[in-house]
């Protein structure tokens, strides 16, 4: 007996008589995640072996079969293309009526309402339920475009969502700005991108912060940007610091007419370079098949440490960057928690650098990076320069201008400018570069999600350091207090 004519049948003839069972399916919809699998279940009711019986699961019609058994078996011939591979039956409660169909790696193309379909003995039943994919995209990049009549224009920008997402913009107390515009777009796997462009006219707000809500998961993504004081909006307009202005605070610069209070002395110098080119800050991730083989890249792809406890030397160990960058100007962090003796560098390469055994890291051989070498720090000129931060430089902040061929380095303890390599001309994608030679170290890379106290947005939101090193601790310390936690760095900024 074909399973399908029966679907042609009028209900009535097929249910003639006593009522033999019902088909219930979930009241709620069923959440699935992107990538990950999920389950369309069914319960007989009463309950009773299904084992023997002909099921299917149908999307709006029929002829659109996700996954049909009978005989005992799971049948392929009327099955859609696009669930061929990726369904099977789970037959654990089988006998006792609860079946139920495993989709793999959830799609886009999964996302609607399904029926559930149980015969037996010339009589049917059926069940409706809905699946709902939902997909976190990336974080949100913000930038300031450009002033606005009296105000600044911001961009906020993310990709690779579903459903639609939705945009908001807060300031520090939670107050919701309305954004000026909001476009949407697909892409060929039908995952959204976003752009939301607000301005804002009050030189009072400080921070501003845009987040993105997946509104299926209740989950969202935020990173907040400083918006200058007052003052400094008709210096913004006047010199165009697209991004600037906000660059400078959030690396700490003193300037006097935007900023109250003592000023720090001059070892913070203000940033070089195209004032038009909006300031990416972050995020930065790191690429696992770019690793050394002896370490470890964890969490979110945003740390790195060894794989072995065991304290390795004699050969440099190094990632870089997932994602090349070609143009604009970058900024991320980077915290290291480290013993007195070690040996680590930070900065970006060129990609194709070679990156095996003993090899020179310096600029004339595409490496812009400071090091660390046993409690001495340099910058790998050539020669090398020594450096002598104020404070341990337990986090690092690294400035690129593509453009301008500058990088930089920050000390985000007390804010202080460490160096600044001679303008290069940069050709190809430059990359996050991430090394360590000896010693016990950690490094974690920040994004920045929000702010708070003390520099106007440091960004402090690294991953939780409840992971620690399986190593002797004796002798360990990242410069930055007690258990690698960083002191209360004194705001340049605030009065």
């Amino acid at each position: 007996v074909y399973f399908f004519p029966l679907a042609s049948l009028p209900y009535s003839f097929l249910s003639q008589g006593l009522k033999q069972f019902q088909v219930v399916g979930p009241q709620h919809p069923i959440v699935a995640v992107l990538g990950e699998d999920t389950i369309l279940p069914c319960t007989l009711f009463p309950a009773m072996n299904a084992e023997n019986m002909e099921l299917g699961w149908f999307r709006t019609t029929f002829s659109q079969a996700v996954f049909i058994y009978w005989n005992q078996r799971e049948q392929t011939e009327e099955q859609m293309a696009e669930y061929r591979g990726r369904t099977s039956l789970v037959r654990d409660f089988l006998s006792e009526g609860q079946a139920s169909v495993r989709i793999h790696k959830v799609q886009v193309f999964d996302n609607g309402m399904y029926t559930c379909f149980f015969r037996h003995e010339g009589f049917y039943e059926e069940a409706d339920l809905e699946l709902k994919v939902a997909g976190m995209g990336s974080a949100p990049q913000v930038h300031i475009e450009g002033p606005e009549e009296d105000g600044v224009c911001m961009v906020c920008k993310a990709s690779g969502w579903f459903p639609k997402p939705q945009v908001q913009w807060r300031d520090l107390s939670g107050n919701k700005f309305p954004a000026l515009s909001e476009t949407h777009s697909q892409d060929t796997e039908e995952l959204f991108s976003v752009e939301a462009t607000l301005v804002v006219r009050d030189s009072s707000v400080g921070n501003v912060t845009c987040s993105v809500l997946n509104p299926v998961l209740g989950q969202e993504k935020a990173m907040a940007i400083y918006i200058p004081g007052q003052c400094c909006f008709p210096l913004l307009a006047e010199m165009w610091g697209g991004a600037g202005l906000s660059v400078l605070a959030l690396l700490g610069v003193p300037l006097t007419c935007c900023l109250p209070g003592p000023q720090s002395p001059s070892s913070l110098r203000l940033l070089p370079g195209n004032q038009k080119a909006p300031l990416y800050a972050g995020p930065v991730t790191l690429d696992p098949d770019s690793a050394h083989h002896r370490l470890s890249v964890c969490h979110e792809k945003m740390r790195l440490t060894w794989k072995d406890p065991c304290v390795y030397r004699g050969e440099k160990c190094s990632v870089l960057g997932l994602e090349g960058i070609t143009s604009g100007r970058w900024y991320w962090e980077v915290e290291i928690k480290n013993d007195l003796i070690s040996k680590w560098t930070l900065g970006v390469c060129r990609k194709n650098r070679w990156r095996k055994g003993n090899y020179v890291e310096s600029s004339q051989r595409g490496f812009w990076v400071m090091e660390k070498s046993e409690n001495r720090y340099f910058a790998l000129t050539d020669p090398e320069t020594c450096l002598s931060p104020r404070q341990e430089p337990c986090r690092v902040g690294v400035f690129l201008d593509y453009s301008e061929g500058d990088v930089s380095f920050y000390n985000m303890i007390d804010g202080s400018h460490i160096f600044s390599f001679p303008p290069a001309s940069f050709s190809g994608a430059l990359f996050p570069y991430f090394m360590i030679m000896y010693g016990h170290v950690l490094m974690t890379i920040g994004s920045m999600e929000s702010g708070s106290e003390g520099l106007p947005v440091p960004l402090n939101n690294f991953p939780p350091l409840e992971e620690t090193l399986s190593t002797p601790k004796e002798g360990f310390n990242s410069g930055c207090g007690v258990d690698g936690a960083p002191p209360e760095a004194e705001s340049l900024l605030l009065p």
